[in-house]
């Protein structure tokens, strides 16, 4: 269910002195960037969000983890609206719901969602899952790279459609639940590729995978790429492009972390560089934090007047859907500001990943997605099956 640990507060009270040192350090070409000031509203958006709300018949009825990968590969629009747009969800539960009443159910891992256009309408969305030989729901996306151990499953991170080489990659972060009793004793193996080739349909077999340098292993600083995706690019709408694909990471306890390639090297690790604060290093271990406090899905979007803007849950789980101001894909970054604080109608209940998607918003505004979840999950669902899904707001520019 992409659960995030808990927070540690006084280490990212410590973090949070250090990283703004950083970013001091971090400043490239761009001076005099106004990181602090912008006007705008920010307003619930429930044509969005009752699209996730399925409160009759059989099928998808809720998931978390929804990133969002337009199919032409215009995530920065610029201009342009996609024809079709693919959500990715993690955990998933696929079932019965009937008047409100739970019926029979399954959680997968994962799951997606087809969009045809960018308007919020039922008609235009088919959620999609994959079965087995008996029919029953089955994750899209099962972990088969070599080193893969039993019991492993993926979780997604964020993805996109390279018109370089034609091919949708998505992170697939493999995950493990080493106590079946325990929500939270879950633990990351690795990170993968999911590679699909151009025109493929759910349920994706002509899926590839490739495993990835991009996973920190070591105890208590781990982490890993992927969480975020910023494609720097022409083709992807790109207001001032460079060429290169920004992939965020987040390493420890929220410290935020990037790296970038161009979109032909995608497939090849040797060709990725890793921010240390001054260049881009080769040393992925040389990655340097950017700003401390992030949640583990994020967005970094193209404003119009040049700066950018990242969207994030401050602090990881709570209530606060946050954003910073960027003078560049690697900052400077302004401070925190509060979008919006998430409501939820049962104590049980908890916000987490905050994130922002171009692909779907209109011209001077950007749509954003906070997701929803309890404590008590098996129980909580039983009273109330649509608790679990992605809430939707809409930020507007002035």
């Amino acid at each position: 269910m992409n659960y995030q640990p808990k927070t540690k507060i006084t280490f990212l009270i410590v973090a949070a002195l250090f990283l703004g040192r950083c970013s001091a350090v971090m400043a490239q070409t761009k001076t005099n960037v106004d990181l602090e000031h912008l006007k705008y509203t920010v307003e619930e958006a429930p044509d969005w969000t009752n699209l996730f709300i399925r409160t009759s018949g059989t099928g998808w009825f809720g998931a978390d983890g929804i990133y969002l990968i337009p199919a032409d590969g215009a995530r920065s629009k610029g201009g342009r609206a996609s024809s079709k747009n693919m959500f990715i969800f993690s955990d998933s539960m696929v079932g019965e719901v009937n008047d409100g009443k739970l019926g029979p159910n399954k959680m997968v891992h994962n799951t997606v969602a087809l969009l045809n256009g960018d308007e919020p309408k039922k008609e235009n969305i088919d959620f999609k899952w994959a079965t087995d030989a008996d029919g029953k729901p089955v994750s899209m996306f099962i972990p088969n790279t070599p080193s893969v151990e039993k019991g492993e499953y993926f979780w997604l991170g964020d993805g996109f459609y390279n018109t370089a080489t034609q091919k949708t990659y998505i992170f697939g972060y493999r995950m493990k639940t080493l106590d079946p009793k325990d929500d939270w004793s879950f633990r990351q193996f690795g990170t993968s590729l999911i590679v699909l080739p151009k025109g493929s349909k759910p349920p994706f077999k002509d899926q590839q995978q490739i495993e990835t340098p991009l996973f920190y292993k070591d105890q208590g600083n781990d982490g890993c790429f992927g969480l975020g995706i910023f494609v720097n690019t022409k083709e992807a709408g790109a207001p001032a492009p460079d060429g290169y694909v920004y992939v965020y990471g987040v390493r420890g306890h929220g410290n935020m972390i990037v790296a970038r390639v161009q979109p032909k090297d995608f497939e090849d690790f040797k060709a990725w560089r890793y921010w240390d604060g001054s260049t881009w290093n080769t040393d992925m271990e040389k990655a340097l934090p950017l700003i401390g406090g992030v949640s583990n899905e994020l967005s970094l979007s193209p404003l119009p007047d040049g700066r950018y803007i990242l969207v994030y849950l401050n602090g990881g789980m709570g209530s606060e859907v946050a954003m910073r101001i960027g003078a560049s894909p690697v900052g400077p970054f302004g401070s925190v500001h509060k979008l919006y604080e998430a409501k939820v109608s049962n104590p049980k209940y908890y916000t987490y990943n905050a994130k922002a998607h171009p692909s779907i918003s209109k011209p001077g505004e950007l749509i954003i997605t906070y997701n929803q979840n309890s404590y008590d999950f098996t129980n909580q669902l039983k009273l109330n099956p649509v608790l679990y899904h992605p809430y939707f707001l809409r930020m507007k520019f002035e």
